[in-house]
C-alpha cells in the first residue's frame, strides 16, 4: 500500500494542510525578497567596479559567516523552539535591507562597495541560522508519507518565487532604482506574518539537551557520513554546482556579452527557474520513484551540458532557453534530494543533520559563484563557463562509479525507511 501511495499520490495532498500552505507562503516571500537582493546587489557593485573578481566575492563574504554558524544553528534547531530562531532571523534580515537602501543613498560611492559586502556577509550569518530551523519546521507540516508530494509543490512554488523574483528586479530597478531595497523589506515584513499562523511546533531533543554540544554536532555528522545515498546525493549537488555555477557571471553575459542590461539580467536569472517550474509541476504528477537515481545522474549530467552551451553562446534568446533546461534538470536533484533527506532523517536530529547538508548544499552556489569569479578572473569569462560544465560532467560519471547505492536507488521498489 505504502509503494502505491509514493505511484499514485494525490497531487494536492500537500496544499490540503494549512501549515504547509502558510509555510511556502513564507518561503515565497523571503525567497523572492532574496532574488531581488542577490541580483539587485550584483548589479550595484558591478556598476561601481567592473571587475568578475567582485561578484565572486559577493558569494565569498557570505558564505564565511554562514559557514561559521551553520552547525551551531542545527544543534539549537534540535533544542530550542524554532519559530523563535526564525524570527530572529527575519528580524536581522530586515535590518539588512535597510541598510542596503541606506548604503545606496546616504554613502558615498567610494565607500558603498566594502559596506555592500559587509551587509551581504550579515545576510549569510542570518541565513546560516535561520536554514535548519526552517527545514525542520517544515518536515513538521506535513505526515511522512506525503513528503514526495509536498518535496515537489515546495520546490514548485520556490522556484516560481525566485522566476518572479529576479525576473521582476530588472524591471523594478528600472522603475525605482535602489528603493528595490524597501520593497524588500516590505517583503520580509509580509513573511513574518505569515509565519505567525504556522501552528507551534515546539520541540525538545532530551539527549541533546544532556550531550555536550560539540558531541551533539557529531552525530549529525555521522549519520551522514554513514549513508552512501545521502552521501553521494549532497556530494553530487556540491561538486555540481561548485563547478558548474555560471549564474554569478551572469552581470558580465548581461552587460559585456550578450549587451542586454539589467531588465536582460533578470531574465536571464528567472530563466532557470523557469525551467525548474515546469519541471516541478510535472513533477507533482508524475514523481521520480522509479530508476530515481539513473535519473539523477542524467539530470545532473544535463544541467553540465547546458552550462557548456551557456558559456558558447552569444545569442539572447538560446541563452535564456538553455539556462531554462538547466532549471530542469537542476528541480529533478533537488526533488529527488529532497526526499530523501525527509525520509532518512530522524525527527530528533533534522536540524543538525540539515546544518550539514547545508554545508555541501547552501554553500555551493556561494562558493561556486567565488570559483567562477576568480577562474573568470584567470581564464576568461567564457572559458572559465566551459571548463566548470566539463568538471559537472566528471564529477558525475565519478558518482555513478563510486555511489552504486546512489545510481541504483529506486522508490518503487523499496521502502523509505530502508534507503
Amino acid at each position: 500500500m505504502k509503494n502505491d501511495k509514493l505511484v499514485k499520490p494525490d497531487p494536492y495532498i500537500a496544499l490540503k494542510f494549512s501549515d504547509f500552505r502558510y509555510f511556502v507562503q513564507v518561503k515565497i516571500l523571503i525567497t523572492m525578497a532574496l532574488q531581488f537582493q542577490s541580483v539587485i546587489v550584483g548589479w550595484h557593485i558591478y556598476s561601481i567596479t567592473h571587475d568578475p573578481l567582485s561578484l565572486g566575492l559577493i558569494g565569498l563574504v557570505e558564505i564565511i559567516p554562514n559557514f561559521a554558524v551553520t552547525l551551531f544553528a542545527g544543534h539549537f534547531a534540535d533544542l530550542y523552539d524554532r519559530k523563535k530562531i526564525v524570527y530572529s532571523c527575519l528580524s536581522v534580515l530586515l535590518l539588512c535591507s535597510l541598510a542596503l537602501y541606506h548604503t545606496a543613498y546616504y554613502v558615498t560611492v567610494d565607500k558603498q562597495v566594502w559596506l555592500l559586502y559587509c551587509v551581504i556577509a550579515m545576510s549569510g550569518f542570518a541565513r546560516g541560522i535561520i536554514a535548519p530551523s526552517l527545514f525542520s519546521i517544515l518536515t513538521e507540516c506535513v505526515p511522512k508519507e506525503h513528503y514526495v508530494n509536498s518535496t515537489s509543490w515546495h520546490s514548485t512554488l520556490w522556484q516560481v518565487a525566485f522566476m518572479l523574483g529576479a525576473g521582476g528586479s530588472g524591471f523594478l530597478f528600472s522603475a525605482i532604482s535602489y528603493n528595490v531595497y524597501l520593497v524588500i523589506t516590505a517583503f520580509i515584513i509580509l513573511a513574518m506574518i505569515a509565519f505567525h499562523f504556522i501552528s507551534p511546533k515546539p520541540h525538545l531533543n532530551k539527549a541533546d539537551a544532556k550531550a555536550p554540544m560539540l558531541d551533539s554536532i557529531k552525530s549529525g555528522v555521522k549519520f551522514v557520513f554513514s549513508s552512501q545515498i545521502f552521501l553521494g546525493a549532497i556530494s553530487l549537488d556540491l561538486f555540481a554546482v561548485l563547478f558548474g555555477g555560471a549564474v554569478a557571471l551572469l552581470p558580465i553575459y548581461a552587460n559585456d556579452i550578450l549587451k542586454v542590461g539589467p531588465q536582460g539580467l533578470g531574465f536571464l536569472k528567472a530563466a532557470p527557474s523557469l525551467g525548474s517550474f515546469l519541471m516541478a509541476a510535472l513533477i507533482v504528477h508524475y514523481p521520480p520513484v522509479k530508476d530515481t537515481g539513473k535519473k539523477l545522474l542524467w539530470a545532473v549530467m544535463g544541467f553540465g551540458i547546458c552550462m557548456i552551451v551557456f558559456g558558447i553562446s552569444k545569442n539572447y534568446y538560446l541563452s535564456i532557453f538553455i539556462l531554462a533546461v538547466s532549471g530542469a534538470c537542476d528541480n529533478i536533484s533537488v526533488v529527488v534530494r529532497g526526499t530523501i533527506m525527509q525520509s532518512l532523517i530522524p525527527a530528533d536530529m533534522k536540524g543538525k543533520v540539515y546544518a550539514v547538508n547545508s554545508i555541501f548544499i547552501g554553500s555551493s552556489n556561494e562558493i561556486g559563484a567565488f570559483e567562477s569569479g576568480v577562474a573568470a578572473k584567470l581564464m576568461g569569462v567564457v572559458p572559465s563557463v566551459v571548463f566548470g560544465g566539463t568538471m559537472t560532467l566528471l564529477v558525475v560519471l565519478f558518482t555513478a562509479l563510486k555511489a552504486p547505492n546512489l545510481k541504483n536507488l529506486n522508490f518503487l521498489e523499496k521502502e523509505q525507511s530502508n534507503l
